[in-house]
């Protein structure tokens, strides 16, 4: 029997701990994959205080793990296949375990968006949905075209700017949705191309992308590029992972909180990307750990 289970390691999970853990509480982590979350796949971390020169996801995540381990904080690498949370104590069933609680904070985050497009399946890992941090270099004097224009598909595509020949960012939108900082940071770099109020159609090839459609939203028309071996980096947004927590309040697919992070289910806490919330940064997933851990430390 645990204080406390926390579901996801990310920045949101790991500030959950560290602080459960220095009120006393008996704590565990559940992770499927690594500790960072989503935010330990990108090539840069920018504009969280404290972060070291030249910080990446990866270091960011490896730092994060480390300091949890030190505060001990327990992390078991397991997937959460199901919940019980209506009742005092909570059950959590894993791939490989059971473990019950009297709280449950849930920080389990968000997932890529799929397009849904043609060719998308078959080319994921084959030039399709490629991870800048991981394989920019692979792309390097070639063209790769970066789907997306908020902050984080414009600041990878300015680091994939430092190897391919040649960025082209395809967004939806008649303008970028990131910050003047990388706005402006673009607009100095002579090998980043935009093709705005567009979206990506679909994509073709067998072993790698050999070709794909970009379609106009205003008129519908259909470009066909022929670009063998090119690398797509897909950053269309989020989708939480809600999907075992049919038990608690949602809204449009986020868990409902309040201002301590309790749900609608006494003892069941949500923080981070997973919550109804207006800002989703790393700076606000660490704040949401932080009360909620407080907020469950007064109800042991």
């Amino acid at each position: 029997m645990y204080d406390l289970i926390i579901i996801g390691a990310g920045p949101a999970g790991i500030s959950t701990g560290i602080y459960a853990v220095s009120r006393g509480m008996k704590t565990l982590v559940l992770e499927k994959a690594k500790v960072g979350g989503l935010i330990g796949n990108v090539s840069t971390v920018t504009h969280y205080a404290g972060i070291i020169e030249g910080e990446t996801g990866e270091t960011f995540a490896k730092r994060l793990e480390a300091q949890a381990i030190s505060a001990g904080v327990e992390i078991r690498y397991e997937e959460v296949t199901d919940v019980s949370l209506l009742s005092d104590v909570k059950t959590i069933s894993t791939n490989t375990g059971v473990y019950k609680a009297k709280n449950v904070i849930l920080a389990n985050g968000t997932s890529p968006r799929m397009l849904n497009i043609e060719g998308e399946k078959e080319l994921t890992g084959k030039g399709m949905r490629m991870n800048a941090a991981k394989h920019a270099k692979l792309y390097e004097g070639k063209h790769v075209y970066v789907v997306g224009g908020a902050d984080g598909a414009v600041k990878e595509a300015i680091y994939l700017a430092g190897f391919a020949k040649q960025v082209t960012i395809i967004h939806f939108e008649d303008k970028l949705g990131c910050i003047a900082e990388f706005k402006n940071k673009i607009s100095k770099l002579p090998n980043i191309d935009l093709k705005l109020h567009s979206v990506l159609h679909a994509v073709y090839g067998v072993e790698k992308v050999e070709s794909l459609e970009i379609a106009n939203v205003e008129t519908g028309a259909i470009e066909t590029i022929e670009d063998s071996g090119c690398g797509i980096f897909v950053y269309a947004g989020t989708v939480p992972n809600t999907e075992l927590y049919s038990e608690l309040e949602l809204k449009d697919g986020f868990i409902c909180t309040d201002e301590k992070m309790q749900t609608s289910v006494k003892g069941v806490y949500a923080v981070g990307d997973i919550r109804v919330k207006t800002v989703r940064q790393v700076s606000t997933a660490v704040s949401d750990g932080t009360i909620a851990a407080i907020s469950a430390a007064a109800n042991i």
